[in-house]
């Protein structure tokens, strides 16, 4: 195995060295406690944990298995955190909500936690999230603000912003994100870590409603691609109760080709449509472009037609607020954000022929960017407009001269490429002369997301900034 600390290798490594009984479970699970000792009171990742005991006899047991010459799963003994919007049996689900505060633990499993266990991985703990998964920057009254390794007086990003925190940190090898407006993608890029909105169904999910909504999806989170794939074989297939899953062999995740560099065609937006960009970003997106290429790759300039995206999204995504709200409402809990009961009234307010007029609009933009793709085999788009904003503001109120006046206004570059029902892949693009991380979207075919992963390793390999340990806090 290598020198590398065990909590900065990847989880392949990991679940290999475990499988081979090169390492334990048990010295795996120690090192990642020991390191959640060390950062997360500066980070503010998690909200609850199991007991240290508990953590110590689920990694145990994962030994006991290997030694027998058990089956084991792809992420057998790997650590990791579920967002605390999701069930986890043993720990509560505060919803990063102060109406929340006095939840009880879960009594039964998710279906992602249930599929995390069933491929080996033991769960210790709930990540951070904003208050319902409201908006791409978390903080909240149960754990306060989620700060970013690299500069701690910046945001790690969210709704997944505990999950990227502790990939970034070294305090998780892998973590789930659930992603509507740029939740897994936006913590990604700040923190310079990996995550991928799937093709929606990929990650089955036991939602409550309308199980056929595409809109919401969970993906996972790691510090690479190819860690993303061996992540995927463990949580995506099919799910009686999931009526949009549809992967029916996740080896599929670990078996697509790695194309070389001079076999990409890929597309090239500078801001998604018109969308303003800060100019440091711009900056670092251009030199990715011209070390691709400097690589083989083929870039050619592509703007896909996006046009009503804006609206599409607003519409769906109030309207989900709206269903949600209902609901919480009506079980008499109290103290939510002024901006989610702000949503809840929107969506409560829309019409039938508004909500089938998205939905509409949704079919064709997926249409069109279906024909986009048959031109290259991925558009790579920036992913945030800015570099991790600072960590006392709620949204980021200004880009590059253009100001905004609610939350998910500057999230944009992630809730277009929503509507389109795309699998999108978010990866490190480079730096600023701060040092803060900036990353890259990339958009690929639907259902074609082991492509997508495939891709990401290539573009990964050529930009070299994948596992770069934060500056932040200790390595």
């Amino acid at each position: 195995m290598s020198e590398t600390p065990l909590h900065r290798r990847s989880a392949r490594d990991l679940a290999t060295g475990i499988a081979r009984r090169e390492i334990s479970a048990a010295e795996v699970m120690r090192a990642h406690l020991d390191r959640i000792a060390e950062v997360e009171p500066d980070l503010a990742a998690f909200v609850s944990m199991v007991p240290e005991a508990e953590a110590m006899r689920m990694a145990d047991e994962a030994d006991r298995a290997v030694a027998a010459g058990d089956p084991v799963g792809p992420l057998h003994g790997l650590p990791t955190g579920v967002k605390d919007l999701i069930d986890v049996a043993g720990l509560p689900t505060s919803h990063g909500s102060a109406a929340y505060l006095d939840a009880p633990p879960a009594v039964t499993d998710s279906v992602l936690a249930e599929n995390l266990r069933r491929a080996g991985a033991l769960i210790i703990g709930k990540t951070n999230t904003p208050e319902v998964g409201l908006g791409t920057l978390t903080f909240n009254p149960v754990r306060g603000v989620c700060r970013n390794p690299w500069d701690l007086t910046r945001h790690a990003g969210g709704s997944s912003g505990g999950a990227g925190a502790a990939l970034a940190a070294g305090m998780l090898p892998i973590a789930d994100g659930s992603d509507s407006g740029g939740s897994i993608r936006y913590p990604a890029s700040f923190c310079n870590v990996v995550g991928l909105r799937p093709t929606p169904g990929t990650v089955p999910t036991g939602r409550l409603g309308n199980g056929w909504d595409p809109h919401g999806v969970l993906g996972p989170m790691a510090r690479d691609s190819a860690d993303l794939a061996l992540m995927l074989t463990g949580i995506s297939g099919t799910d009686r109760r999931a009526p949009l899953s549809w992967v029916p062999d996740t080896q599929v995740f670990l078996g697509a080709d790695v194309p070389a560099p001079e076999g990409l065609r890929l597309g090239w937006s500078p801001d998604v449509g018109g969308l303003p960009i800060d100019p440091e970003v711009r900056a670092v997106l251009r030199r990715a472009r011209e070390l691709l290429e400097a690589a083989g790759v083929e870039v050619v300039d592509l703007e896909p037609d996006l046009a009503g995206a804006d609206e599409c999204w607003q519409a769906i995504e109030m309207f989900g607020f709206g269903t949600d709200g209902a609901a919480r409402l009506g079980e008499g809990r109290s103290g939510f954000r002024e901006d989610y009961l702000r949503n809840v009234s929107e969506g409560r307010a829309l019409t039938a022929d508004q909500y089938a007029a998205a939905l509409a609009q949704r079919t064709q933009i997926f249409r069109r960017t279906a024909e986009v793709l048959t031109e290259v085999d991925a558009v790579i788009y920036p992913a945030t407009p800015v570099a991790a904003p600072d960590a006392d503001l709620e949204w980021v109120p200004e880009v590059d001269g253009v100001v905004f006046d609610r939350y998910f206004l500057w999230q944009r570059a992630a809730c277009r490429l929503t509507v389109t029902g795309h699998p999108v892949l978010a990866t490190p693009a480079g730096f600023t002369e701060a040092g803060l991380p900036v990353g890259m979207q990339l958009l690929g075919a639907s259902r074609r997301d082991a492509r997508l992963l495939a891709i990401g390793m290539t573009v990964e390999s050529v930009l070299g900034h994948v596992g770069r340990a934060p500056t932040a806090i200790k390595p």
